[in-house]
């Protein structure tokens, strides 16, 4: 299994947040609010997935980052 390296913000502007270990504290910091929605979407077999954060005026999608590796 490839190694987590943290997390990526993006927002709707394409504005990008690279993020450590808390994604939602480190976000709320970097754009000094202090509450924060979380942001859902449906899937296509009906349920609801968390995707990211309502801060601000910002729509942010938060992905988790891993080491690339090549197959060898």
């Amino acid at each position: 299994m490839t190694e987590q390296l943290g997390y990526l913000g993006i927002d709707q502007w394409g504005n990008h947040f690279n993020l450590e270990k808390h994604p939602r504290k480190e976000l709320m910091e970097q754009l000094g609010y202090n509450s924060c929605s979380k942001m859902y979407v449906d899937t296509k077999d009906e349920k609801v997935k968390h995707v990211g954060y309502v801060i601000g005026n910002h729509w942010i999608n938060v992905y988790r980052v891993f080491e690339w590796k090549d197959a060898e």
